[in-house]
């Protein structure tokens, strides 16, 4: 079995560098990423001209821009920092299988994990896999220090704290890798770790850059690294870490100042200390740091499981323009594209389709399902509404559809495996499945969220007797609608007061809505009460004696005596049943 060998990637200029990336055209001139640290903005990130300009990080925005003037500001765009972390992830698969993300920490940005384990000699030997990693890096415009040791908390260490010529040890066999950016690069972030999606070739990822091997056989002359690199021979991570400083233990801040205030500056201070000592005065996480760093307490990297993907494309040797041809296109994704959700035993929730023009242009129709949908015939027509949205432009060189958001397709949970099993393959009724395209195609033209149904509440109050629940997301009530205790209006509002004497007895004449009502029937009461674990603020805990009564002209209202949003009882109205 191949000894454990981890490779940790830092890219201290990661938020300052993406932003670098997407700008065009522009003078290099210091540029900083802005965020906010206890109320104040401060410097999260610097170029490098920025950091030659003699800016800090955590520095504040005001003495930043007073001391160089010409300072570039963008604002703290974490989000977006992680999705680009997420793209760098899927580019250092080339290298190994099992790729961690390291999460930031205050003002440290992220990095990676790699283990290297049984995977290095096929790039030529750890040197020259560092070397291609830092010329990739490079072409990519991210400035990049790494490390390899047996344990990722030592590959850590030398990854951020190691100094050039062995300077953190003599077992390095260089100093941290650099890869500073002299110009904006712009290639897109894609094409780090493109998805084969196809229509031939339905792989979730793909690793198309095959492994370049340097033609020496990856023997690096004089022993160095090209590009520089911190590398600790194998079972030496003694003599790796006993020079580098304490936060390379990944203490936290306090930790290290307590400790600096003993005298105690290196790591190899903490080596010779009693064990025993060190734990009762500075508490357990010191020594759990020491020993993952030295291999004494095993410490996994935990891969991050790539998501769902699910996409194909279909590239026409000539450019098409005719709405025939759109839809003949889409024909020939929609099959392959059922079958990978099927496959999957997943359903469609939100589906893009991207028109790529001849002149470089993007035409983008975007459309959302009522209910999860893994068939061809439930997607088709809710992207033929929108067909008319993509713009032809000069031609349409290549088509793709993409599942945005997916679902399984048997949410609900079973008594066991055989009623799963069975509800998996019992077909749908066909009411139900034409509600949900009804909804789904009403949907699509007045957006999901204008569509609702209403569902029962478990009140006795009238008002809350139904609860409106958007269609796309809710279910219809299995059952019958549940009766009420009595006979309920056919329309309802909030309650409007009628005067009337204030006493419990029906008035035998009544003003309401600017007109004077002459009473002929009235049936009550209906005494309701609110929950009395809900503070209602039209019922402020009291009671309502609901009457059902009819006027002389004919209308029949429903009035109630009690509370109904004042402070004390008289007599409103608060629906009509005709």
């Amino acid at each position: 079995m191949a000894a454990r060998r981890i490779l940790s990637l830092w890219f201290p200029r990661l938020a300052a560098e993406r932003l670098l990336r997407l700008r065009r055209d522009v003078v290099p001139l210091p540029f900083a990423v802005v965020g906010e640290r206890d109320g104040a903005q401060v410097l999260t990130s610097l170029s490098t001209m920025a950091e030659a300009a003699g800016l800090a990080l955590g520095q504040g925005l005001r003495d930043a821009t007073a001391i160089c003037p010409g300072l570039l500001t963008a604002p703290a765009d974490p989000l977006n920092d992680a999705r680009f972390l997420g793209s760098l992830r899927r580019w250092a698969g080339q290298f190994s299988p099992w790729v961690g993300v390291e999460a930031p920490s205050g003002l440290m940005p992220a990095g990676l994990m790699i283990d290297l384990s049984g995977t290095a000699h096929l790039f030529g030997g750890e040197a020259a896999l560092m070397a291609r990693v830092a010329e990739e890096c490079a072409d990519y415009g991210l400035t990049l220090r790494a490390g390899i040791a047996d344990t990722p908390g030592a590959a850590w260490a030398l990854a951020r704290y190691a100094r050039p010529e062995g300077g953190a040890g003599t077992a390095l066999a260089s100093g941290p890798v650099t890869a500073p950016v002299t110009a904006p690069v712009t290639a897109p972030v894609a094409a780090m770790g493109r998805t084969g999606d196809a229509i031939d070739q339905e792989a979730r990822a793909t690793r198309s850059r095959a492994a370049r091997r340097p033609a020496n056989g990856g023997r690096v002359p004089g022993g160095r690294v090209p590009g520089g690199g911190a590398i600790a021979p194998p079972g030496r991570l003694r003599e790796a870490l006993v020079d580098l400083p304490l936060a390379a233990l990944r203490l936290d801040g306090a930790t290290v100042e307590r400790l600096l205030r003993l005298g105690l500056r290196r790591v190899g201070d903490l080596m010779v200390l009693p064990r025993a000592s060190l734990t009762r005065r500075f508490g357990s996480a010191v020594l759990h740091r020491l020993d993952q760093a030295m291999g004494l307490e095993p410490e996994p990297v935990s891969p991050v499981r790539p998501p769902m993907h699910f996409a194909v494309r279909l590239t026409f040797p000539d450019p098409i323009g005719l709405r025939g041809d759109v839809e003949a296109g889409l024909d020939r994704l929609l099959a392959p594209f059922c079958d990978r959700l099927r496959a999957e035993g997943r359903g469609a929730r939100r589906v893009v389709l991207q028109a790529f023009r001849a002149d470089g242009g993007v035409a983008t129709v975007e459309v959302g399902l009522a209910r999860a949908a893994d068939h061809p015939d439930r997607i088709r027509p809710l992207l033929h509404l929108k067909l008319d949205q993509i713009d032809a432009g000069f031609g349409i060189d290549c088509l793709r559809l993409e599942a945005l958001a997916t679902e399984a397709m048997v949410a609900l949970q079973h008594r066991g495996q055989i009623d799963a099993t069975d509800a998996a393959r019992a077909p749908r009724p066909a009411a139900t499945q034409a509600l949900e395209d009804l909804i789904g195609r009403l949907g699509a033209r007045l957006g999901h969220e204008a569509v609702t149904r209403l569902h029962p509440a478990e009140s006795h109050v009238p008002a809350k007797a139904a609860q409106v629940l958007m269609a796309a997301w809710s279910q219809p009530h299995p059952g019958p609608w549940p009766a009420p205790p009595g006979p309920r209006p056919l329309v309802m509002f909030r309650p409007e007061p009628v005067e009337a004497p204030e006493l419990p007895d029906p008035p035998a004449s009544f003003r309401w809505r600017r007109r004077n009502h002459v009473l002929r029937m009235a049936v009550g009461p209906e005494r309701l009460q609110p929950e009395w674990w809900l503070q209602d603020p039209d019922w402020r805990g009291g009671t309502r004696d609901y009457w059902r009564v009819e006027v002389a002209g004919g209308e029949r209202l429903w009035l109630f005596f009690g509370q109904g949003g004042g402070v004390t009882n008289r007599w409103y109205c608060e629906g009509t049943f005709i």
